[in-house]
């Protein structure tokens, strides 16, 4: 992969910078080897029940032992962190049902009565229906998976896996073909081909799996179930607009490595005119505190035009007060794009580039206390 670092030398650059180091430092430890991806230690944690027996325990019998043992994985992961213990120590017996499992079977039981995301349509998508991410629940539907060479530097080169459907509706959407179409049977993938395709990614030399999209969290239960088919030691990284419900992301806490979140918008008026999302600032900063508090983050926010004063500046205050671990990539990459450009009259104010903003907002985060590094991600010292 040299070719990968003549082209983004950053991605190189960035294992030097002890700010971005120091943030991420269980990624770091998982994408050289150092450490296992915590979905290896799901898999590995016992659940203290026969595997066959799992499917006749109630769901409320089910999320209370999800919750017991997401404490017990918890203080096994501080241990692996400090290096107290080692991975192997922790064996599964034979018959014995895992964490990883528990998840497996919850997640499959909220595609009955969908509530991935605080849509929460309810709908059973296992007779396939589908709500309003079109995604109904056969399997994971995939657009395309590559090595991309694109993202923040500190994820380059990144395995990054499009799946299609989204629970927004965003007017500039840069990636609508993915996202606001239905899904072609052609696209459709098992867990266990999900796995594969994880595989190959690693062994093509991805430093991670990017889960993105469209958007992820329609394909969840097939994204955890994936995990238990996977063999490579690779950091898992949930690209998402983080309107997952708090259920979804309780599924997520413990295999997930690093975070890549959107905060779109600090405004739910904005938020339901343009991506017709409701409730959204609540959801997301609820799933940011969750995700802040339990790995490492880097958190999107796309500048908008005419947005300053409503969105960027409240986000940015938002994140210097309350994820101090956090780090904060201020996008300049926003364009015109989908109905935006068809109905320009409609998103008038969405016409231009924000290159004033995007200057506003680099100033704004310095007053609140954030710095900036030469990789373009801000932090709080």
């Amino acid at each position: 992969m040299d070719f990968v670092f003549r082209i983004r030398p950053d991605a190189l650059e960035v294992l030097e910078s002890r700010e971005i180091v120091e943030r991420l430092r269980w990624y770091f430890d998982v994408m050289r080897g150092k450490k296992p991806a915590k979905f290896i230690l799901t898999k590995k944690l016992g659940s203290g029940i026969r595997a066959e027996q799992i499917a006749s325990y109630s769901t409320q019998e089910l999320w209370e032992l999800h919750g017991r043992l997401h404490l017990k994985f918890l203080k096994i992961l501080e241990k692996i962190k400090s290096g107290e213990m080692l991975i192997d120590e922790i064996q599964l017996t034979d018959g014995e049902a895992s964490y990883l499992d528990v998840k497996i079977e919850l997640s499959r039981r909220m595609l009955a009565k969908c509530e991935l995301c605080e849509w929460r349509c309810g709908i059973d998508r296992t007779a396939g229906r589908v709500g309003v991410c079109r995604v109904n629940g056969s399997g994971a539907y995939i657009d395309t998976y590559f090595i991309h060479l694109g993202e923040e530097a500190p994820l380059v080169p990144s395995g990054t896996i499009f799946y299609v459907g989204c629970s927004f509706r965003c007017a500039y959407c840069q990636n609508w073909t993915i996202s606001q179409r239905n899904p072609r049977p052609s696209e459709l993938k098992t867990s266990e081909q999900l796995a594969k395709i994880q595989e190959k990614l690693s062994f093509d030399g991805a430093r991670n799996i990017n889960h993105v999209g469209g958007e992820p969290t329609p394909h969840l239960p097939f994204i955890i179930s994936s995990l238990k088919h996977l063999n490579v030691n690779i950091p898992q990284l949930w690209n998402s607009n983080f309107y997952m419900s708090e259920e979804a992301i309780n599924l997520l806490l413990d295999v997930i490595d690093i975070w890549l979140p959107d905060f779109k918008y600090g405004s739910d008026e904005c938020a339901y005119r343009i991506s017709s999302i409701r409730n959204y600032v609540d959801t997301v900063k609820r799933n940011l505190l969750l995700a802040h508090e339990h790995g490492d983050i880097i958190i999107r926010h796309l500048v908008l035009p005419g947005h300053i004063e409503c969105c960027t500046k409240r986000i940015i205050e938002w994140v210097a007060a309350y994820l101090p671990r956090a780090l904060l990539n201020i996008m300049d990459q926003y364009r015109p794009d989908y109905l935006v450009t068809r109905y320009p009259e409609r998103w008038s104010e969405l016409k231009r580039p924000p290159d004033k903003e995007v200057m506003e907002a680099y100033e704004y985060a310095l007053r609140v206390g954030l710095s900036p590094t030469h990789f373009k991600l801000w932090f709080k010292k």
